[in-house]
């Protein structure tokens, strides 16, 4: 019998497999993957501040690229801030797994059709018993859950010659407002390579790949003009916290413990998932009891006090997406970047103290009065 199954090889799954092959090598466990490859097609990131240094270490192996500082522009305010910001390629996770993970302990191109607590059962039919099963396949159910959208289309192109561009653009909102808070993200891998992502703050999670995708092009032209060709294209919808209980999404199917979105663990603003992706990485290492009931205990009461702690999130998610106009939502942003860096650094990574709240919410506001007290207490759908 395998100890511990893990469905799904994306980021969680991963950084599951990665804490449990470097601390607990002893544990049996099996990563089972439907596709080809790990990881899919994603680019994560986080700032420095978003993972402590204790924990750090199980992204050792793993390729990061690191900015020491960063860009934000809009329309009344340009700033480079010096908190670092780091990048992870879906194509460097899979070669850091596939080499730091045992390969007896991964399974790829196995699509699972039923998650039991003690088994999973394959489409080919296998069923694989275990003590622990943990689900890591993305987002489930939404059922239960007030939800925006942070969507985005983003390319990679490859220059003949060096782009010119020296550091992330991680939000740059001075293009035309449309289908909600609009921004463009830019991330220089190298001197040659370049990430450009068109991005929405949206009411709908619809996404025109192809229409998104060819204003990318033009988007180029003016980040670094110089001929380049697209080697890359990648898309994502995440969720943006509005309101309602975690535990509709822990309701959902047989009683296991869940990772990554299907569990609840983002971000409420950003969607950002890989400094949760860690924490609860490490967290699985360190336990001594490895049953799926133990699990499951862990990680959804894990997930019930990050909601709680993170409630401030949905006040001012409610903000940006009912007190202002769509067209106006930039300037929500736009006013928060005013705060000092140790603030901004603190709101991503989920660490808010009292002081910062009110200061969030200080001075002139960024959207009409009225409405956005009304916003701030309005009750989840």
């Amino acid at each position: 019998m395998t100890r511990i199954v893990i469905v799904g090889g994306g980021l969680s799954g991963c950084l599951a497999a990665l804490a449990l092959a470097e601390r607990r090598p002893e544990v049996d466990f099996l990563l089972v993957e439907g596709e080809n490859a790990l990881g899919g097609q994603h680019v994560w990131s986080f700032f420095d501040t978003d993972i402590g240094p204790e924990i750090r270490w199980l992204l050792d192996g793993v390729p990061i690229t690191r900015w020491a500082n960063h860009e934000v522009r809009f329309p009344r305010r340009n700033r480079v801030l010096g908190l670092g910001y780091n990048s992870l390629k879906s194509v460097d996770l899979d070669a850091a797994v596939r080499k730091l993970v045992p390969p007896e302990r991964i399974s790829l191109r196995r699509r699972v059709s039923q998650v039991e607590a003690n088994a999973v059962t394959l489409e080919d039919g296998e069923r694989i018993a275990a003590e622990a099963v943990i689900e890591a396949r993305g987002p489930g159910t939404t059922d239960g859950i007030e939800l925006g959208w942070q969507k985005f289309v983003g390319r990679t192109y490859r220059f003949a010659h060096p782009h010119g561009r020296s550091r992330p653009v991680i939000m740059d909102a001075t293009v035309e407002q449309s289908d909600g808070y609009r921004f463009v993200y830019s991330l220089p891998f190298t001197s040659t390579e370049l990430l450009v992502e068109d991005t929405y703050y949206s009411t709908s999670p619809a996404l025109d790949d192809a229409a998104i995708g060819a204003g990318l092009d033009a988007q180029l032209a003016k980040l670094a003009p110089g001929p380049a060709e697209q080697v890359e294209q990648e898309r994502g919808v995440l969720p943006v916290l509005l309101g309602g209980s975690v535990d509709a999404l822990w309701n959902e199917g047989a009683a296991v413990p869940r990772l990554g979105l299907r569990g609840g663990f983002f971000h409420p603003t950003t969607g950002y998932s890989l400094p949760d992706a860690v924490r609860n990485a490490v967290l699985l290492a360190d336990q001594a009891e490895l049953s799926t009931a133990a699990l499951y205990d862990l990680f959804h009461q894990r997930a019930r006090r990050l909601w709680k702690e993170r409630k401030y999130f949905q006040l001012l998610n409610r903000m940006l997406f009912h007190g202002a106009d769509p067209a106006g939502r930039y300037r929500v942003l736009e006013h928060f970047y005013r705060l000092p860096e140790p603030v901004i650094g603190r709101f991503y990574a989920g660490e808010l103290t009292a002081a910062d709240k009110v200061r969030i919410l200080s001075g002139r506001p960024p959207v009409p009065i009225t409405r956005a007290v009304s916003a701030l207490f309005r009750r989840a759908a």
